[in-house]
């Protein structure tokens, strides 16, 4: 091969031919034919290369399979650059269509770094670029798959409560289509006004009174004693009456006074009347529930965003950012059978913060513990303050972090995460946050018990 091909390379527009003529002469041509992998995830990364003809695609693995990444052609220079400290390759990559590539083996690069500067110069010039980029790329990735979990879970949450509201809508519905027959069957009733008042008193008292919690043995055996009354009152299919009654914790008792107010002939009619609406009432609470937790949900993502709010530095509670972190990540918390602790300081002071910003941290350290959970574990949240800081607590309760990696934890693109499910960012943008905060994060670690504890100044000199 002759240099002249080498020279038709951007990335070698400015080196002497002295140096490309020793690139020349310590390399070698490889080709490649259609979908012939150049390198697979795992293989050790030996070679610097230049790609002269053909075009190659990258993949990786996840747990839904291979995923296409990007391609690269003519005139790219990759692998192992001068200074790199790739070890091994993480992805597939396979020619598209014949394609040949320039490479130098890696253990001639300590000789081309002490005799060739220029040479030097632009593959690193070349490896901070791709560093950059890549670092950019990576980042909004970690943005991604942040807002991603956070969709997911928004979507499980708003769901649940958004099915329940059709649900009962749709049951009302068809309960009140039923409502004319019972209004029918009580105007041909024949009771006095000391009956009727009777009747308004215990409904309005039933409808507003606290309700206590009930096991479901104790809820059982009400069902019981209330079926069996009824029945022998000559009451037939009274099972949505009895569970309205339930549901607002009328006793046998109660039931007695009303037959002996109303008589035999009245206490029917009435009491289907006032199982109606009670049924009513019932889903029109569960209603309203459903619709009070989508707007909770609503003002949450509203507060972990600070959608509507300044992202400057502001006077800030740290309190709102953590509640409304845990309130997106609770399914996820509770869908594995995981306890969530909370123990906040009610007179935690306000800090000099930017609130978008932290919660980014908050959601990086829970949502990796969360991760990192074995069986039925605990997510701990604590928060204490001195004078002059204040001072956030995230644990869990998982395998911990090994002691060889622990100080590495922070460097950007280091994960013990699969392929695919981590771009190994999100602690290095942790870190990046509370240091612009002037503040610190330290991690201890140990099986089950890995703690972040990070401090903040209550007033800063960031403007």
């Amino acid at each position: 091969m002759s240099i002249d091909k080498l020279k038709e390379v951007p990335t070698f527009e400015h080196v002497p031919e002295d140096q490309l003529q020793w690139l020349v002469k310590h390399g070698e041509l490889k080709t490649f034919q259609n979908k012939e992998a150049m390198f697979h995830p795992g293989d050790p990364a030996e070679y610097l290369f230049v790609v002269l003809e053909g075009e190659f695609r990258t993949y990786i693995f996840n747990d839904k399979g291979k995923k296409y990444v990007d391609s690269f052609g003519v005139n790219t220079v990759s692998g192992v650059l001068p200074f790199s400290r790739i070890k091994e390759f993480g992805m597939l990559c396979h020619s598209c269509g014949e394609s040949t590539i320039f490479r130098l083996h890696r253990d001639l690069l300590g000789d081309m770094i002490r005799h060739n500067y220029e040479l030097t110069e632009c593959l690193v010039h070349t490896m901070t670029t791709r560093v950059r980029e890549f670092a950019k790329v990576q980042t909004q990735n970690e943005k991604l798959m942040a807002l991603g979990k956070m969709s997911a879970g928004l979507a499980h949450e708003l769901n649940n409560p958004a099915s329940a509201m059709a649900r009962s809508g749709k049951e009302l519905k068809k309960h009140l289509s039923s409502v004319p027959e019972r209004f029918k069957a009580v105007m041909s009733m024949n009771v006095n006004e000391d009956e009727i008042d009777h009747v308004n008193s215990f409904l309005h008292q039933k409808l507003n009174a606290p309700k206590t919690a009930m096991s479901l043995m104790e809820k059982s055996n009400l069902e019981d004693d209330l079926t069996d009354f009824l029945e022998e009152k000559g009451m037939e299919d009274v099972d949505d009456i009895v569970g309205a009654l339930v549901d607002f914790q009328i006793q046998e008792e109660d039931l007695e006074e009303m037959y002996d107010e109303l008589g035999d002939q009245n206490f029917s009619a009435t009491l289907e009347w006032v199982g109606s609406q009670l049924i009513t009432e019932k889903m029109v609470q569960d209603i309203s529930e459903a619709s009070e937790r989508i707007s909770s949900l609503i003002t949450s993502i509203k507060s972990f965003s600070y959608m509507d709010r300044s992202q400057d530095m502001q006077k800030m509670n740290v309190h709102e950012g953590l509640q409304s972190t845990v309130k997106l990540l609770e399914h996820k918390i509770q869908k594995q059978g995981h306890q969530l602790d909370l123990k906040l300081d009610p007179n935690l002071p306000e800090i000099d913060g930017m609130p978008g910003e932290l919660n980014q941290v908050w959601m990086n350290i829970l949502a990796n513990g969360i991760d990192a959970l074995e069986d039925k574990g605990t997510i701990s949240v604590r928060t204490s303050f001195d004078d002059e800081n204040v001072k956030i607590y995230l644990s869990d309760t998982g395998k911990g972090i090994p002691e060889e990696i622990r100080s590495r934890i922070f460097e950007p693109f280091f994960t013990t995460k699969g392929i695919g499910k981590g771009t190994g960012l999100g602690l290095d943008i942790t870190k990046k946050i509370i240091d612009k905060h002037e503040g610190t994060i330290k991690v201890t670690s140990q099986p089950g018990n890995t703690e972040f504890r990070i401090t903040l100044p209550i007033k800063n000199n960031i403007e």
